[in-house]
């Protein structure tokens, strides 16, 4: 009897101690893959930990010579006259993040069609990457054709499509006869995306919106409407929609995924501790220093986060948010489009990217990621 119960009791400790040690695993695995779920290949380094360094020979580009920029991100252009901003590059903590390689690039992907879908910040990383590969390679052909919400960049030489799909919410938003209703459990929409080689999903931007600016006048979600609801929990409904569409229609052996993290905004300059209360990003001119954001965590990315990890079909996360948010300098501020002449505060955009800048680090670790993956 005694022989049984130390048996017994042996049995329950080596239980314990398995599902210990299961757990710390998962852990440790999570954080030595942070940056890729589902990956062919592992780094040991995460990317999307460490902060900005001076680097006098950034930026990767002039963008005087790429004419096919929108004018809201030519803050140069614009009149913006310093260019201390331009200087840094993202060093992460544990390792040197690969040097953007054009011709690699586009080696890489060759024969092949990439579509971003998202909003405005799309827009913001999809000139930025026809950008850099066209400044690495002026002397390659390039057309550009728009279509309603659709623009193709191709680079003729290598038949490689750099295809911008604006969408917002990536879940549906209709016309119907009480006005504009955003369907958080319909994606229609996703018949588009289906037969390109690799996805980058973007959204979040346009959920906050109100007033004037918001996009809808309704939220349904199965047979219930709403007149408005916490948009953080709208957000995760929709992303879970779009998790659902990708688990039903993506092949992993034909079409790599990607998820482009939540770009900050930074019109409140109490979240990084600005001398001023009213503080914004107008008039930054340097990074934030260190590797923490005073503002702390946004819940967004953290609700990307959560999504992906709960998929079964790889999903590789492009986390920019934290990186993005110690770059209050970034934004075009008043050097946006139409205030390059009155340069007043009407206008202040600090939610989306001068070019030269930030978006081009996002699109290094795309092509970091990329490499990474052996792809």
């Amino acid at each position: 009897m005694e022989t049984r119960k130390y048996f017994s009791f042996v049995w329950l400790v080596y239980v314990i101690l398995c599902l210990y040690y299961q757990s710390t695993s998962a852990v440790v695995l999570l954080k030595h893959f942070s940056h890729s779920r589902g990956s062919s290949k592992s780094s040991s380094c995460d990317f999307f930990q460490g902060s900005w360094i001076y680097d006098d020979s950034y930026p990767l580009y002039n963008s005087s010579i790429c004419s096919f920029i929108e004018g809201q991100f030519n803050c140069q252009g614009n009149g913006r006259s310093d260019k201390l901003y331009l200087k840094y590059k993202w060093k992460p903590t544990a390792c040197e993040l690969p040097k953007f390689d054009g011709l690699d690039f586009l080696r890489r992907v060759k024969g092949k069609k990439i579509m971003i879908i998202g909003d405005s910040l799309s827009l913001n990383q999809w000139q930025s990457l026809t950008c850099m590969l066209h400044a690495t390679l002026p002397q390659l052909n390039f057309t550009i054709k728009r279509t309603g919400d659709v623009s193709n960049f191709v680079f003729q030489d290598y038949n490689v499509s750099l295809i911008l799909s604006r969408n917002a919410f990536l879940v549906d938003l209709f016309k119907e006869k009480m006005g504009r209703v955003l369907k958080l459990d319909s994606i229609q929409n996703g018949d588009a995306w289906k037969g390109f080689d690799v996805l980058i999903f973007n959204t979040w931007h346009w959920w906050l919106h109100k007033g004037s600016q918001q996009s809808w006048d309704f939220i349904q979600k199965g047979d219930q409407i709403y007149k408005d609801m916490d948009r953080l929990v709208a957000f995760k409904e929709g992303l879970k929609t779009w998790s659902n569409w990708v688990e039903s229609n993506i092949d992993p052996t034909k079409t790599k995924v990607f998820f482009q993290g939540i770009s900050p905004t930074h019109y409140n300059g109490q979240e990084w501790n600005a001398s001023k209360a009213s503080s914004n990003c107008n008039g930054e001119t340097q990074p934030i220093s260190g590797s923490m954001y005073p503002g702390g965590p946004m819940a967004a990315a953290t609700a990307v986060k959560e999504v992906i990890s709960n998929m079964s079909k790889p999903v590789t996360l492009i986390d920019i948010t934290l990186l993005s948010q110690l770059r209050k300098d970034g934004h075009p501020s008043i050097y946006g489009i139409n205030n390059n002449v009155t340069k007043t505060t009407n206008g202040n955009d600090c939610s989306h990217w001068c070019l030269a800048g930030v978006p081009d680090t996002w699109n290094q670790l795309f092509y970091a990621l990329l490499v990474d993956q052996d792809y």
